[in-house]
């Protein structure tokens, strides 16, 4: 990178480890700094970009709506929520939608939904087991419920009203409720994102779902990163043939355009009523747009079938590149949410990776994860893994 061209934030908080590098442009999985280097981009804006980048239907939609209206007060209907919110009810089985404008937003809902559910039961303190290395957000309360020490730190004294148990053990969450009235929900990610890409087994999804029922607790189903069709089906908790009381969805959702939403069924779905939450900016008409936009083209262009389908061929190679390499401790995920854990930390590879045209993120310290594009092709996945096996290789050998 050109000195002149080295970019710099000098007047924005400091709360990144940013690379030295500006995007400027985007095409498909493509994407271009302001030098004009060229990446293939397997982060999606961290699953974000469903349809990639410049979408030749997405764009001139929302070019439209611009120029129709951005934003309106939740004072009045407005006809695109009501689109969006039937779809995501069709395609989840429950019962009706709240619209904010971010993960944080939507799990911060659910939280109130639970509390307000046990209040309405009598329960004064209501308490929401929740799981370790979770990650459902950066408010006091989500963090709260996040199960990573190191972002929790400096920030206490945290919100009270959790208990933490590990995953995939249901005989943990039996002990760690047993006898306590005051249990009103389940919080969790069917697939950790931030905690290292860890998927629940479908077993144990099946034996929460049955737990909460016969504890008449609400099941808080976390899809913010693994749902709208990252695993090959809309929400990732529908492998295991279950439905949630409730669900916090943002990232995909709107292919870009900031949003959340909590989509609710019978047990949760008038929990809230006028006055008990709302948002200046959630379901204003652009971010609704985005939202019954993306739905449509991944439906047209059959990108859950694509997600599953050039998911499992980018796995299959990865692990042949890279399953036998001493030091590759597992490759996990399903559909386009994959992560390589190493047995050591490998922030670098961040770096390597970028000056090697491949953009992907660390997390858990020691896990590589790609989220791209659900129109990513397998020609694009077979040059993911031309770029990354020998970066890995390289990196274990030193």
């Amino acid at each position: 990178m050109s000195a002149s061209a080295q970019p710099a934030s000098p007047h924005v908080m400091n709360t990144y480890g940013r690379l030295p590098i500006a995007l400027e442009r985007g095409q498909g999985n493509r994407v271009w700094d302001v030098n004009g280097k060229q990446y293939l981009d397997a982060l999606g804006g961290i699953a974000v970009n469903t349809l990639g980048h410049n979408h030749p239907q997405l764009v001139p939609a929302l070019q439209e709506q611009i120029a129709k209206m951005i934003h309106s007060s939740n004072y009045y209907h407005v006809p695109l929520q009501e689109q969006l919110a039937a779809k995501l009810v069709e395609r989840s089985g429950l019962t009706n939608a709240f619209f904010c404008n971010s993960g944080l937003e939507a799990n911060e809902a659910a939280i109130k939904l639970a509390r307000k559910f046990g209040h309405d039961k009598g329960i004064e303190k209501p308490q929401i087991v929740v799981y370790e290395k979770a990650f459902h957000g950066r408010s006091i309360a989500t963090l709260s419920a996040t199960g990573n020490p190191k972002v929790q730190a400096g920030f206490g004294p945290l919100v009270e009203g959790f208990i933490r148990v590990p995953m995939n053990d249901i005989d943990a969450i039996r002990k760690a409720t047993e006898g306590n009235p005051d249990v009103v929900a389940v919080f969790f990610e069917t697939i950790q994102g931030e905690g290292g890409v860890n998927p629940m087994r479908i077993e144990y999804l099946q034996q929460l779902r049955q737990l909460c029922d016969e504890r008449d607790w609400l099941m808080m189903i976390d899809e913010v990163q693994c749902g709208m069709g990252r695993t090959g089906k809309w929400f990732a908790h529908q492998w295991a043939g279950i439905v949630p009381d409730v669900m916090p969805l943002a990232k995909g959702l709107g292919s870009g355009v900031p949003i959340g939403a909590v989509v609710a069924g019978p047990k949760a779905a008038h929990i809230f009523g006028p006055g008990n939450h709302g948002t200046t900016f959630g379901g204003n008409p652009l971010a609704m747009r985005a939202g019954n936009e993306t739905i449509r083209i991944m439906e047209e262009d059959g990108l859950l079938q694509n997600a599953a389908d050039v998911g499992a061929y980018l796995k299959a190679a990865l692990e042949r590149e890279l399953g036998r390499l001493p030091g590759v401790k597992d490759i996990r995920g399903q559909g386009l949410m994959l992560g390589i854990e190493l047995d050591r930390p490998c922030g670098v590879l961040v770096g390597r990776a970028a000056e090697a045209g491949l953009l992907l993120s660390v997390t858990a310290d020691s896990v590589i994860r790609m989220v791209p594009a659900l129109i990513l092709t397998r020609e694009e996945a077979d040059e993911i893994v031309s770029l990354l096996a020998p970066l890995v290789t390289a990196f274990l050998a030193e």
